[in-house]
């Protein structure tokens, strides 16, 4: 990938490698960026497309529904459209990403603060923040669901704030509603602990400030931008993390109207200051749990200025219903830590992977572990209970199966429960869970319960009853050349072993396959009996 003199990319540099491979989709013309924006790329997520042929879309030629132009462009889907994306962003494969993150939390690097940065070629101020069509509403920020959303949000945001006294920043990606040309709510996650930025607010406040400073970033360097959905210990700077994903120091340069440090080469930088007195009402917004957040009492922000490159590009998140963009950039985080939870903190044997549902469920709700055969009922027990409190919000359900069921495939799942499980002896629910991000809040109190299914094979079963491999890749040339309909091949297209299965019975199978059944016939024909009932089973093994 290319880029600039600070030796990792920017978002530019980025969309550019995009572009190379074939990963950006630009729309030039008038797009309503309230009405048409979000749900035009919502159809890539809901229209049968394979995950590979998402693309990011960069919207040229944006306009309101009273048809005002907006001089900026916006991008949505550049960091996690897909995991091909996310992994341009990350400069590694999709395997290698957990191990890139390993080594910068191990390895960070101090960011280095410098003048005169890209960020702040443009500065707005004071009466230029007022009036429509200027500040916060001189910005083509979508409406994320239309017929839904009550204004427009900033969604692929990096929240800064600052601990009051350690001076330790925290970086958080929270949704921020516009309410005003100088004034927008930001709803920061009250998850169970606080999310970094509230747990800021809520010492600011102890403190006895009436303001708490705070800045959001649009459009970070790559490296930069997934430090807010990342989760990252308390108290730890994701500057520095950034710094060790990219093997240099992040720039930094400090905040045009506050003290507080922004990455030098981010497109857009809103400044302002929370109010620590008053709270106001935010949303509906279609949250990432997939369900409409109503309207709560949330954070106002006044802004005391805005800066931006001279040519920005103004990214936006696709979320809501997943899969969405943002359940693209959680997936690829969240499950190697799971797995490395199960496979190196708890030294569970036999797990071959872990996988996060993703369509609809977003993550947070159902957990399938995947195992090799024969694992020791009690590491899969183990795996199921580990998996279940790992992380609070995530593994409601959990489900352990084995490697031939493709975790992405409902009905795949839903087969291997209804043959490989007796739910007497290998299902249990276990209470007191809190109920996590969803549209049942966890501030209210309401429990929750935890349901865990052993749908694992417990012992060897007859074949997957579709024809083999060779068979099914064989009629697929001809499919193809007969010039019919594109095939999605959705697991399992073809059948295998499941561990019953005799080489007796191949040989059979290979003389039907291939014209000769009668053959067959003549070897059955020796092997009547008058002994035995209808349906007693024969082995051609035992005889």
């Amino acid at each position: 990938m290319s880029k600039n003199k600070t030796g990792y990319p920017d978002l530019h540099d980025h969309l550019a490698e995009l572009k190379r491979r074939g990963l950006l989709q630009v729309i030039d013309r008038p797009i309503d960026k309230d009405s048409e924006l979000h749900p035009l790329v919502r159809w890539q997520f809901v229209g049968g497309m394979d995950e590979a042929e998402r693309k990011a879309f960069l919207f040229t030629n944006i306009v309101n529904a009273q048809g005002r132009k907006y001089p900026f462009q916006v991008v949505v889907g550049a960091l996690a459209a897909n995991r091909e994306i996310y992994s341009v962003g990350m400069g590694s494969s999709v395997e290698e990403i957990q191990s890139r993150w390993d080594r910068a939390i191990s390895h960070p690097i101090a960011p280095r603060m410098v003048n005169n940065a890209e960020c702040q070629e443009v500065i707005i101020e004071g009466a230029d923040l007022l009036g429509e069509g200027r500040g916060l509403d001189m910005l083509p920020i979508p409406v994320s669901t239309p017929g839904f959303d009550s204004a427009p949000t900033l969604t692929a945001t990096n929240v800064i704030t600052v601990d009051p006294e350690t001076g330790v920043q925290n970086m958080g990606t929270y949704r921020c509603a516009l309410k005003a040309p100088d004034r927008l709510v930001v709803r920061m996650a009250t998850r169970v602990g606080g999310a970094g930025g509230y747990l800021h607010y809520q010492a600011w406040k102890k403190a006895g400030h009436k303001t708490m400073p705070c800045v959001i970033v649009l459009g970070c360097p790559p490296y930069v931008a997934f430090m807010g959905p990342q989760k990252l210990p308390i108290g730890m700077d994701e500057f520095d993390v950034a710094g060790g994903l990219a093997g240099v120091a992040i720039e930094v340069t400090k905040a045009h109207s506050l003290d507080l440090r922004v990455p030098a080469q981010a497109e857009i930088v809103i400044e302002g200051l929370i109010d620590l007195e008053f709270l106001e009402p935010e949303a509906p917004f279609g949250e990432s749990h997939g369900h409409v957040a109503l309207e709560e009492f949330n954070l106002p922000m006044k802004v005391t200025a805005i800066t931006h490159r001279l040519k920005p590009v103004i990214p936006s998140y696709l979320s809501q219903v997943a899969p969405s963009e943002s359940s693209v950039i959680k997936r690829v985080a969240y499950e190697p830590l799971f797995l490395a939870h199960l496979r190196t903190s708890l030294g569970i044997r036999g797990v071959k992977k872990v996988s996060l549902h993703e369509p609809l469920t977003g993550l947070l709700r159902v957990t399938i572990i995947t195992f090799e055969k024969n694992t020791p009922k009690t590491e899969i027990w183990r795996a199921l209970y580990g998996a279940a409190f790992f992380k609070g919000d995530c593994g409601k359900i959990c489900i352990a199966v084995n490697e031939d069921i493709d975790p992405d495939n409902a009905d795949a799942l839903l087969w291997a429960m209804a043959y490989r499980m007796n739910p007497v002896i290998d299902v249990r629910t276990l209470d007191h869970r809190g109920q996590g991000h969803g549209p049942k809040r966890e501030a209210e109190g309401e429990e929750d319960s935890t349901l865990l299914m052993d749908a694992t094979m417990k012992g060897d079963m007859p074949p997957l009853a579709l024809p083999t491999q060779e068979y099914m890749e064989r009629s697929k040339v001809i499919w193809e050349e007969l010039g019919l309909p594109k095939l999605r091949p959705q697991s399992p297209w073809f059948g295998y072993s499941l561990g019953d299965w005799l080489p007796q019975w191949d040989a059979s199978a290979l003389r039907a396959a291939t014209g000769r059944y009668l053959e067959n016939g003549l070897i059955s024909e020796k092997q009547q009996r008058n002994d035995v009932k209808a349906e007693s089973k024969f082995r051609p093994d035992e005889i």
